[in-house]
């Protein structure tokens, strides 16, 4: 079966896609839709986000939501159980990093966000999440972790810590969480043709970008579309047996 059949492998799920306005969230999000799934895009860019949702079609439609503050969080979490009945399907995309440079040269604030937007994001969704899939009988969490969190690259310390506080925490909550039927993975993306990109080379230039490129086996940054169709696996019901796997989809860059 094609993996871009629309065979509605996402058909009638309810599904919260944070950071869902570009990069990688808006093409889980277009994939989810396409497959089926009714799509809320949340990101704190809520008229870019509106404008991912009008490009989606498919009935996904834009929150606001700013996902370092459990308020925010939980208003965003009731904005869309209102809209969709209910939610099955949870993927914590949203991210930041802060510039590449020496690990003494990040300031405490730059600390302090990618904390909040990387690690704090999960910890603030678990709060709503986790009670409504009680009632429910089950969900899907999935993050969005890095390969950053299992090879580390110079330059990024604080984010690599990050990630891998988010890979690590997956599969933590899927121990946990798993006698209640909420499954909880991970995908760990090699960088990516998002724009995050610039960030973490410290500057977009075509030797940067050799040099990354070259640092991947298969010899190419992942897309939207890879992290998408590992996503579509994950959140399925294919995949109802597998939890607290950090999926890494890399083109080889963690051998």
């Amino acid at each position: 079966m094609s993996l871009e059949a629309g065979a509605g492998r996402m058909q009638g799920k309810r599904c919260i896609v944070t950071g869902g306005a570009q990069g990688f969230g808006e093409g889980i999000a277009e994939r989810f839709a396409k497959e089926g799934a009714t799509v809320a895009i949340l990101d704190i860019q809520e008229g870019k986000a509106a404008q991912a949702a009008g490009r989606i079609g498919h009935g996904a439609f834009a929150v606001g939501c700013d996902v370092s503050s459990r308020a925010s969080v939980a208003e965003a979490w009731e904005a869309c159980e209102a809209k969709m009945g209910g939610v099955d399907v949870l993927v914590n995309n949203a991210g930041w990093s802060h510039r590449n440079q020496p690990a003494l040269e990040t300031t405490e604030e730059e600390f302090d966000r990618v904390y909040a937007i990387n690690v704090k994001q999960i910890w603030n969704f678990c709060q709503v999440a986790v009670p409504a899939w009680r009632a429910q009988g089950g969900g899907v969490m999935l993050n969005i972790g890095s390969t950053a969190g299992i090879r580390p690259r110079p330059g990024l310390s604080w984010y690599n810590s990050t990630k891998g506080a988010v890979n690590l925490l997956s599969r933590s909550l899927a121990v946990e969480f798993a006698p209640e039927n909420i499954r909880v993975n991970c995908l760990a993306p090699v960088a990516g043709e998002t724009p995050l990109l610039a960030t973490f080379m410290g500057e977009d230039t075509p030797e940067k970008r050799a040099a990354f490129r070259a640092s991947v086996p298969l010899g190419r940054l992942s897309t939207p579309r890879d992290i998408a169709n590992a996503a579509l696996y994950l959140c399925s019901d294919e995949a109802d047996f597998i939890t607290g796997v950090i999926l890494e989809v890399d083109g080889g860059r963690t051998i």
